[in-house]
């Protein structure tokens, strides 16, 4: 090879070498100035990691601590698919080890534009330990907790339920979120390049929630429930709703709803099975609402319970005649006899020829209907009383007897009890602790006197030893309680096929300790309060007296 070929050869490999030495320093140049920042916040991303650390959920319990809703230790598991380098074979093993479909995972775990995926969301944490020590890498887990129901059904209206992020969705658990969710906490931890942890560098603590204690007694409230499940059982019912309160205090000892739903499982429910109908719903009440047309003559010193009229077989109302629910000759009866057998015409009489609409219409307003009753629980309804302004020539016939005024069962359970606790509108109320701090709700506002409230109490005590509610009778003791069978509105006027059945009662009647509330939505065969509802009542009432071990205040028969 001639020197000057040599020379041309070696002038070119330098020429390449000073090219090459350019390059690199023109790159290196690049990513020490200007893509610096961003590849040091790569660096960092893939060795530090921040992970939140989810605060555990407080506990809800019923009024003797047993527990309603509880914490359970679960194990999220994720991956990260940039870091798995057989994606299938990584499926497999989390698919065996953890019970899931392996094709879903893979779907999942292969897609590398992603950082993050979850294998599986509050896995079994021992299936998800089992996984974690076969060290594959690009998967990672953390502790998280899942929220149960130990009860199932009971009281799943009133608790409602938490989702997967465990944020309270419904019920209780969505009013009272802020209050059991807690406060996260978090910590940063260093991986090597395949993902595993090698350090934990910071930490925050988690604040847990807070925990809650209700009025709810889990047996009261599991006897109501089953009642309530057999009798539209039984009565091919659409639904049903049964309350319990003590009167003395709003406390809500059951809130019953059917059909039911297991609250671990709400997802399978539609959303009118999980809806609290006895918060949410309306309904004419029917016969249970002369109690107020009553209170109010009495009140305002119209009436006592022995005035008597006359009363005629029906009574027109501007364009409407109201019939008896039983036909009767013209008969002189007494107010406490028209409450006991339940009278229409009797209680128009008293609402028109002595009370007057302004004077009815404020003694509605007084015990709160149309309003809501201010019960803790989300979504509750006010019901639907006409304003005076809005009422027609006919509205004095109707509405005295619980047609055109629409209310809830929670409304009428809590002016049942005021009249048995001596005249005192409670608040109705579910949350009894927080934290064991008990929460005030005021000492209610006073609806009519002592005396009126006792001549109530009588007159209701005739509907059950003698008059529509005999089946709502406890023996042992005293009961006092209305009936009500209302028909359903629809377009157009009443339903002739659709009814609602309802007792409301109070026991013992001397000295009540319960006020009990049950309606029936729909019922077939049979649509009277007192042959549908009222032997519900007796039940209900007859467990809850027994186990509160309330004495009896009566002679038993024979």
């Amino acid at each position: 090879m001639s020197e000057r070929v040599a020379n041309r050869r070696i002038r070119l490999l330098l020429v390449v070498a000073v090219l090459v030495f350019a390059g690199t320093l023109a790159r290196a140049v690049w990513l020490q100035g200007v893509q610096a920042g961003t590849l040091k916040r790569m660096a960092t991303s893939q060795h530090r990691e921040p992970i939140v650390l989810p605060a555990g959920r407080g506990t809800i319990t019923d009024r003797n601590g047993e527990p309603l809703a509880i914490g359970e230790q679960a194990t999220t598991v994720y991956a990260d698919p940039r870091r798995i380098r057989n994606p299938r074979r990584v499926a497999a093993i989390a698919g065996r080890e953890l019970g899931v479909d392996p094709n879903g995972v893979y779907a999942r775990i292969a897609d590398r534009t992603k950082g993050f995926v979850y294998v599986q969301r509050k896995a079994d944490p021992v299936k998800a330990r089992m996984l974690e020590r076969r060290g594959l890498a690009g998967l990672g887990f953390y502790a998280e907790e899942q929220r149960a129901y130990p009860q199932r059904t009971v009281a799943a209206h009133v608790l409602g339920y938490a989702g997967v992020d465990n944020h309270g969705l419904d019920g209780l658990e969505r009013s009272l979120d802020s209050v059991l969710a807690g406060k996260p906490g978090s910590e940063t931890v260093v991986k090597d390049p395949f993902g595993r942890v090698l350090d934990v560098v910071d930490t925050r603590a988690e604040r847990p929630g807070r925990d809650v204690q209700l009025t709810i007694d889990h047996q009261i409230q599991a006897n109501a429930e089953a009642v309530l499940a057999e009798t539209v059982r039984e009565w091919h019912a659409k639904a049903g709703s049964a309350i319990v309160l003590d009167p003395r205090t709003g406390a809500v000892l059951a809130m019953a709803v059917a059909p039911g739903f297991d609250a671990n499982r709400f997802g399978a429910a539609s959303p009118g099975r999980r809806r609290n109908r006895a918060v949410t719903d309306m309904y004419e009440p029917g016969s249970t609402f002369k109690l107020v047309t009553v209170a109010a003559a009495l009140s305002e010193g119209l009436a006592t319970p022995l005035t008597a009229f006359t009363l005629p077989p029906y009574i027109q109302v501007a364009d409407r005649i109201i019939h008896e629910h039983d036909p009767r000759p013209t008969e002189r009866l007494t107010v406490a006899r028209i409450l006991a057998e339940s009278s229409n015409v009797g209680t128009v009489t008293i609402a028109k020829d002595l009370l007057g609409p302004d004077r009815l219409a404020r003694w509605i307003n007084r015990f709160g209907f149309g309003k809501p009753t201010g019960i803790d629980f989300p979504g509750e309804s006010a019901g639907a009383a006409l304003p005076r302004d809005l009422w027609s020539g006919s509205t004095i016939g109707t509405v005295p007897i619980g047609q055109g005024i629409a209310v809830t069962p929670i409304q009428m359970a809590t002016v049942y009890a005021a009249v048995g606790n001596g005249g005192v509108l409670m608040r109705p109320h579910l949350v009894e602790r927080v934290d064991g701090v008990r929460r005030r709700y005021g000492r209610g506002r006073r609806v009519v006197s002592r005396t009126v409230a006792a001549q109530v109490m009588t007159m209701l005590r005739g509907v059950v030893d003698a008059g529509t509610g005999t089946s709502a009778a406890v023996p042992g003791y005293t009961v006092a309680g209305k009936t009500g069978t209302a028909n359903k509105p629809e377009a157009g006027g009443y339903s002739t096929t659709k009814y609602v059945a309802s007792f409301v009662g109070l026991v013992p009647a001397k000295k009540p300790r319960l006020a009990i509330m049950v309606m029936v939505d729909e019922p077939k065969g049979a649509i009277w309060g007192g042959v549908v509802a009222a032997p519900a009542f007796q039940e209900i009432a007859r467990f809850d007296l027994q186990y509160l071990e309330v004495p009896p205040d009566a002679p038993l028969p024979g």
